[in-house]
């Protein structure tokens, strides 16, 4: 527990005590900001009346981007492979 930093969070007015390791706290505090960020922008461009409706947008849009990453990853790694088993077809040929 001696290498445990304690801080505080601020997400949607509301704030959350952590403890966590040292090397977590950047990744974190840019973590709540964009959150923030997306909470605004949310509240900006849609009549919102519930602070959790627009948390459930902000998760949303979050998981969204985890799973394009995963498909993009696997469909690039496909495209490679692909690629490579083209290209060593090409060098068998001239072997």
């Amino acid at each position: 527990m001696a290498n445990k930093l304690k801080i505080k969070l601020s997400i949607a007015d509301r704030v959350y005590p952590l403890t966590i390791n040292p090397s977590q706290e950047e990744g974190l505090r840019k973590a709540a900001k964009k959150i923030d960020k997306m909470i605004k922008q949310f509240e900006q461009s849609y009549a919102v009346r519930d602070k959790q409706d627009v948390l459930a947008m902000c998760a949303l849009q979050f998981a969204t981007q985890v799973e394009q990453k995963i498909i993009d990853k696997d469909t690039n790694e496909t495209d490679i492979s692909e690629r490579l088993s083209a290209l060593n077809d090409v060098l068998q040929d001239h072997l």
